[in-house]
């Protein structure tokens, strides 16, 4: 039997890590994609001592020449892609709307929605030969106080993803939405400093909820 690849956006902590680690269980060949090369490297060494295997990508996904050629080198070894999942994220500081600074706006607008839709661009084509599926997190904070631009840009983020969906499902691929509960991630903790984490899901639940929605 053929090991499913998998891509993982976001890899090094968190949520994408929890589900780097939980499809490497399921015997998934993971290919991590992060900017933070110890965190990677530290997933890498988690998902060894499993017996897993996982290819590490260091990469800012604002390198579109870089982004590309990965793209290339994925197509040259495996063939294609079988899962595309992204956790990558960019959440600005909580701010009111007539005060978020044009930097945020722009960082927000950016990553959560230009360089998603170049990603996407990229690995299209490397889910079409395996009829593959792609994932991407739900983050609803439309019209919440101090949310305008991260709000805007995932609300934005959701209708690309909605889109491209329509378009591939008569060529037998997914994009489906996930959306996770409050988990204790770096995200979170930049919206709500003062919470109280143990309340919250642990990234390793939602991992293992989402690879049952797959399964569905």
């Amino acid at each position: 039997m053929t090991q499913s690849i998998s891509l993982i956006t976001g890899a090094s902590r968190g949520l994408g890590a929890a589900i780097a680690e939980a499809l490497s269980a399921q015997g998934h060949h993971i290919i991590a994609l992060a900017r933070t090369t110890g965190a990677l490297e530290e997933l890498d060494d988690r998902i060894l001592t499993r017996d897993g295997t996982c290819t590490l990508v260091p990469l800012d996904i604002k390198d579109k020449e870089a982004v590309a050629r990965m793209a290339i080198s994925i197509s040259d070894r495996w063939g294609g892609l079988d899962l595309w999942i992204h956790c990558i994220v960019h959440a600005p500081p909580m701010s009111p709307a007539n005060m978020a600074t044009q930097k945020d706006w722009d960082d927000s607008f950016n990553i959560n929605v230009r360089m998603t839709q170049q990603l996407i661009v990229n690995f299209d084509p490397l889910l079409e030969p395996r009829k593959g599926t792609a994932v991407h997190c739900i983050d609803d904070r439309a019209g919440q106080k101090f949310m305008a631009a991260y709000g805007a840009s995932k609300v934005a983020q959701q209708a690309l993803f909605d889109s491209w969906a329509t378009e591939v499902k008569p060529k037998g691929r997914r994009v489906i939405g996930f959306s996770p509960s409050p988990m204790p991630t770096a995200t979170r903790a930049r919206f709500y400093p003062g919470e109280d984490r143990t309340t919250l899901t642990p990234c390793s639940i939602e991992a293992q909820r989402l690879i049952e929605q797959l399964k569905e």
